[in-house]
């Protein structure tokens, strides 16, 4: 059914208008989005298939080529997806503003793993991101150094170093994930943060922690007293 032929107080736009957001579902909300159908499929069929694709999983990253899979679905096309992905990306920055507040000291593993979470969740490759922080431990940025493979990424010793001192930051905090779910660092993981470690100390720099992110969980090496090569 065409969404135009169905009852006006079920449409997703007049119900969102007369209720509120709060009182639709996932596939009415991501059809506002879509705004139209493709030829007897309606914009609520289609985010239907998609959620499919996501597992019924509402995420900032529905999967690691987001536009390649909205784009696999018959009936959206490049301006639909890049309406969908705005959407995902206003989400993200909105959860990420209420999450990272400046004024707050980022000392807590928890609080790390609470940022950089939207950005590692479900990604099927490790990333290294480093947190620049002051002398008060308030965040001053945060960026990816690198991009690896599914089980390894690579600590580039000298540009992160390059990077604190354009930041001019005090301290830092890197954080990777592991896409296998387990958090626990394995042998070069430890190998390499106290390599970074010996770098960081030439130049006055503190490495306050390394966590490692999974999707549900995390590993702190600050907390857990990893001792370092």
């Amino acid at each position: 059914m065409k969404i135009k032929d169905m009852c006006e107080v079920e449409r997703p736009r007049e119900k969102m208008l007369s209720k509120g957001p709060q009182a639709l579902s996932n596939p009415e909300l991501l059809a506002i989005l879509l705004r139209t159908g493709s030829g007897r499929r309606s914009a609520i069929d289609l985010a239907h298939e998609l959620l499919c694709l996501t597992g019924g999983r509402l995420s900032v990253k529905l999967a690691p080529d987001p536009l390649k899979m909205l784009l696999s679905i018959k009936g959206i096309g490049p301006d639909k997806a890049a309406t969908v992905i705005a959407a995902m990306e206003l989400g993200r920055r909105a959860f990420e503003e209420e999450t990272m507040l400046g004024s707050k000291s980022l000392c807590e593993p928890s609080s790390v793993y609470d940022i950089m979470r939207p950005h590692l969740k479900g990604l099927d490759h490790e990333e290294l991101w480093v947190i620049y922080l002051n002398r008060a431990n308030f965040l001053i940025a945060k960026e990816r150094i690198t991009s690896g493979g599914p089980d390894s990424t690579i600590i580039d010793n000298r540009q992160v170093v390059r990077r604190c001192l354009e930041h001019q930051a005090s301290g830092i905090i890197i954080v990777h994930n592991h896409p296998s779910g387990s958090p626990r660092p394995g042998k070069q993981d430890i190998i390499r943060t106290g390599s970074l470690k010996k770098a960081l100390d030439t130049f006055g720099i503190s490495l306050l922690d390394h966590v490692i992110v999974c999707d549900d969980c995390y590993f702190s090496f600050a907390t857990n007293d990893i001792s370092l090569p």
